[in-house]
Order: C-alpha cells, then structure tokens, then sequence
C-alpha cells in the first residue's frame, strides 16, 4: 500500500474500534509494520539459561529477517544478523544449537565467522580483500533479568525505565536465576496485531478459556473482582511481596524510550498457582518463601509478554511472518536447580498454558476467517478491552509519525 493512502485509512481510523480490514490483510502494510514499528523495537530473544556455554546459540526470526543470539569464547551475549557477508546466505538454521570448533561457518561457501562475528576464514580471495571488513552485522543486545532483548534499529530506544520495570517484577520472581523447563511453537494463520490484540485483553477469557478463568481473578470484570484483588494484595503484603502496577504501555511515538506494563493480579481462593489442582508445581522462585495467591503481567514493547506464579514462568514471543502468519513461541520458567520429575512435572507445569495456547490459537485464526471478509466493519472495543485499544491507537501513531 503506498504511504498517501496508508496515511488516509490512519485518519479514518474511528477511535476506539478495532483497525480496517486492510491493516490485518494487506501484505503492503505487514511491510510497513516491520519497516516502521517491529524493527524499531526491542524484543525479548529468550532466556540465557538456554545458551550456558560457549558456541550456543538461539535463532530468532521477524518476517524475513534472522538474528544470531550466540554465547562468545569470553562469555558475552551477542546479536549478530544471521546473513552472510559474502552472498548473503543464512549462517545458521533450526532455532538452536551450538557451533562447531567455536566458529560459525556460511553452508554455501564455507567464509567462517568467530563467535564475535569478525571473519576468520575466506578461500581464494584477491589481494585486496580486506577481512576486517567483512565482520557479521552486530545488533544491540542487552539482558535484564535473564531475559534477552535485540532490536534492529541504529539507534535503540532507552530501556532504563523497563529495566527498573523488570527488575521490580521479573526481579522480584527470580527469573535471573531460572532456567527453561519447556517451550511450544504455535503457528497461527492470522495477522500478527490479531495476536497480539488477543492477549492484551481479557473479555475473552470467560467464554475462550474456561480453565484460565477458574483460577484468574483477572478473567472477570474490574469492578467485580475488586475485593478479591485487595485481598491478592493483603496476601502479598503479609509476605512482604512488593510488586508496583506499572503503566508506560504503548510510549507516544517518538518519545524515544521503549513501552513497558506491570499489572498484579490475583488467583482464585485456594489457588497458590495456575495448576490442575491448584498447588505450586515447582519450587518457589525469588524472593518468595510461601504462595501469596498472585500472578505478575508484564510487558515490554509490542510483541514480548510475560507472566509470573510464584513457582514458574512463562514467556510469550510473538513473532510476525508474514501479513497472515505468525508465530507464538511459549517457553515456561522453572528455578535453575529444579530437577524435573523431582520438583516439577513437565505435564502439571504445562498443563494450562498449553490448554490456553491452543485455544488462542484457535479463536485469533477465526477472527482472521471473519476480518478477511470483504463485508467486516469494525466494532467497538469493551470496557475490559482497554489495552488492546491502547495497543491501536500506539500502533496507528507510531506508523503515522514514520510514513
């Protein structure tokens, strides 16, 4: 789509509803999707628990792009765009591993790369190639609480203020010492903000997930599980479990740091953790000695999500592929000396998020059935949709101040 009439269907963008059909169809706007916003933002790559040594490596995907997230001989993290410098072929496959004789080497021609990307090794090249030339494309990394966050842009958004975010959150559920117990791919045939408006919103729960709103308070209406909310928080309190609620969702465009949310809530009487039974699955974590009863939400940029129990994690990745595809990696947190079958069982771990994925899976592909009708018209958004519609609104700026 070009930009004169991208810039008109933004202005008649009708505040509070959902966007046009086009903006979850058009292949022109997924490009301008990633041009203008994804590439721009930091987004969460994994957990470092998953690259311990040097040579390991994690694969990261974003439309036609493809990031190297690789462990080097001194121990650091780094980011390195996963084309080669010769022909541009992709380095490395699958979505992990570990290189061989601690060098990355190009399948089709054999240039070989160091774990800091510089290459090492190029045959039959004339005198005047220069080999410090021809290092890998490095991306800023940087890792907060064991998570590990890129961004394609030249000049990253400030992450200070998400980084204070997650070390009061993330931080405070131990997720710096954790390690990745299990993870699932889904692959969804929808429009990536499909994806993502589903999960930034909890009008569906009741209806979608009857599991997940057996045991979250959140599934329910504000005004009607208030009391249990304050009662979440007594709970914590008693424990001295300090979580702050943090709103810095969806940053103006241009205001140069990156968006970040931390919400509380609480389970159900009687839940410890989002379990079968209701009982924690695995050993505490972090600063907690007993289940106050509460999960944390947070947030950061538009495609990375998160949620804590007191005993496990779970990661959300949303990785847009193409204007009717995306993927959604899930990868669960457990404490980095749990031993599976001994403090926790991958099946009860799980259990929910699995049950939950599936369903999402299931409802953002009919909504994408139902959008892609040429006769859809945009509805309005309800009062527990709040974020989802702040998640338009973001998005409709940010392209808005790019094109």
């Amino acid at each position: 789509m070009e930009s004169i009439a991208l810039a008109a269907r933004i202005r008649n963008h009708q505040p509070g509803h959902a966007l046009a059909r086009e903006f979850y169809t058009d292949p022109g706007i997924f490009e301008h999707d990633m041009q203008y916003m994804l590439l721009g933002h930091w987004f969460c790559a994994g957990h470092v628990s998953s690259i311990p040594r040097a040579g390991d490596f994690l694969v990261v995907d974003m439309g036609s792009e493809s990031v190297i997230i690789v462990r080097t001989a001194a121990g650091e993290v780094r980011a390195l765009l996963n084309v080669c410098r010769h022909r541009g072929s992709r380095l490395v496959t699958g979505r992990s591993g570990k290189a061989q004789s601690a060098r990355l080497t190009c399948p089709y021609h054999a240039w070989s790369y160091d774990l800091d990307g510089n290459l090492m090794a190029a045959r039959q090249m004339p005198d005047s190639f220069r080999r410090a030339d021809m290092a890998l494309k490095p991306l800023a990394v940087r890792i907060m609480e064991g998570l590990i966050f890129t961004t394609f842009a030249r000049e990253p958004l400030d992450l200070g203020g998400a980084a204070a975010a997650l070390a009061l959150s993330a931080g405070v559920h131990g997720w710096a010492t954790a390690k990745v117990a299990h993870r699932e791919l889904y692959s969804i045939k929808a429009n990536w903000k499909l994806a993502v408006e589903n999960y930034m919103e909890c009008y569906h729960c009741t209806p979608a997930h009857p599991e997940f709103a057996r045991r979250h308070v959140y599934a329910r209406p504000a005004e009607q599980a208030a009391d249990q909310e304050r009662e979440g928080r007594t709970r914590a309190a008693a424990l001295g479990i300090v979580v702050p609620d943090i709103d810095q969702y969806g940053c103006a465009a241009g205001a140069g740091r990156e968006s970040v949310a931390v919400m509380r809530s609480a389970l159900h009487d009687g839940m410890a953790s989002a379990t079968d039974d209701g009982r924690t699955v695995a050993r505490l974590m972090g600063v907690f000695s007993a289940s106050d009863g509460n999960s944390t939400y947070f947030d950061i940029g538009p495609i990375s999500d998160f949620l804590a129990y007191p005993d496990h994690g779970v990661i959300y990745r949303f990785i847009p592929r193409a204007a009717d595809h995306t993927e959604m990696e899930v990868l669960w947190l457990v404490h980095q000396d749990a031993v599976e079958g001994v403090d926790y069982d991958v099946g009860r771990l799980t259990w929910l998020w699995k049950t939950t994925s599936a369903e999402d899976k299931k409802i953002v592909e009919m909504n994408q059935a139902g959008v892609n009708s040429r006769f859809f018209v945009p509805g309005p958004y309800s009062l527990q949709e709040t974020y989802a519609a702040r998640f338009v609104d973001w998005y409709l700026e940010e392209l808005a101040a790019a094109i």
